[in-house]
């Protein structure tokens, strides 16, 4: 009986001992990254933070300024910013997605890779229609408008969560602490948001009185200038 046992006992043995070097192996790979794997991720989160965590947003709010401008030197100065950033959020955030496919193991059996492939193929999509953008005042007008806001819209949503699945991921394979950055773009994010709804504010403001020039103005002077000029206008044309 100790001849037929004692084999089992060994075998089992070198299986246990077996697996937890495997665990330990596995534990081993999480925290050693090699410092050129280390630079290709920090690098991949940099261009995909500047694309769609900095110079989207500006776009966004330049373009967002440019409504309440009828034409001038202002209104195109902001159309331009608003385009030539969204040009480079697509160049950087394309370099981001070629370096992240010839580096990295793109398995996408997680959240951070598949939410990415799904948002470089909203960015593109937006891109092209971008170019496509029919003249103010004609029939698609309306339509390429809306497809426009909303893939935006898309891209905006669906890029803050990206960064933040990117930091999660980052934090799974190298065990280094995300905290700072979590809470440096969640200000930024905040930040970004609260000047976005404060420029629909900014005219209630003054059309209150609040804040016009450097002088208070009530809402009943505001009203009396206003038909003191109709008056005046009226006068000159007769």
């Amino acid at each position: 009986m100790n001849i037929i046992v004692l084999p089992l006992v060994s075998s089992s043995s070198q299986q246990h001992v077996k697996s937890i070097d495997s665990i330990a192996d596995k534990k081993d790979g999480i925290h050693k990254v090699s410092h050129k794997l280390m630079f290709e991720i920090r690098l991949h989160g940099f261009l995909l933070w500047a694309s769609i965590g900095f110079l989207m947003p500006v776009g966004i709010l330049a373009i967002r300024m440019s409504n309440r401008q009828e034409c001038g030197t202002r209104l195109k100065i902001l159309f331009y910013v608003h385009v030539v950033s969204q040009i480079l959020s697509l160049l950087i955030s394309t370099a981001g997605a070629v370096m992240s496919v010839k580096n990295f193991n793109n398995s996408f059996n997680n959240h951070h890779q598949r939410l990415g492939l799904a948002l470089y193929g909203i960015i593109w999509l937006q891109a092209l229609i971008g170019v496509l953008r029919p003249c103010r005042g004609s029939k698609g007008r309306s339509g390429w408008f809306f497809a426009h806001w909303l893939l935006g819209t898309a891209i905006s949503i669906l890029g803050i969560i990206n960064i933040y699945t990117g930091l999660r991921a980052y934090h799974e394979k190298t065990s280094r602490s995300i905290k700072p950055w979590t809470i440096v773009l969640t200000a930024e994010i905040s930040l970004i948001a609260f000047v976005y709804l404060f420029q629909d504010k900014w005219l209630y403001i003054q059309k209150q009185g609040l804040i016009l020039g450097d002088e208070s103005v009530t809402p009943k002077q505001q009203d009396s200038s206003s038909t003191e000029k109709q008056k005046e206008s009226s006068s000159e044309k007769c």
